[in-house]
């Protein structure tokens, strides 16, 4: 599904990854030019993700402040750990809640 926002069509998305929900956007600009703005963050339901889609994409379009997600999922310390011995079995966590 896209919207028209100030004449430039926004294509917000969902993807999962795991057990969240992942907000996605990209924008196709009145002369062609599009841009994915890559993954903007993780979600419990995909509702959540998908409306934060919709409001980074305008933010984008307006030339406004992108707004932060509502947590920030970073690898634990055995993820980091386990990265630089080699192994493959690490597993995040989420963290800022």
């Amino acid at each position: 599904m896209h919207f028209y926002h100030h004449g430039v069509a926004i294509e917000p998305s969902v993807a999962t990854d795991g057990n969240t929900f992942v907000a996605r956007v990209s924008i196709l600009e009145e002369d062609g030019e599009a841009t994915s703005l890559g993954d903007l963050g993780y979600f419990a339901n995909r509702q959540s993700a998908f409306a934060f889609a919709v409001r980074c994409g305008t933010a984008f379009v307006d030339d406004e402040p992108m707004p932060r997600p509502p947590c920030d999922i970073r690898p634990s310390r055995s993820l980091v750990a386990g990265c630089r011995s080699g192994s493959s079995d690490a597993v995040g966590s989420a963290a800022g809640f």
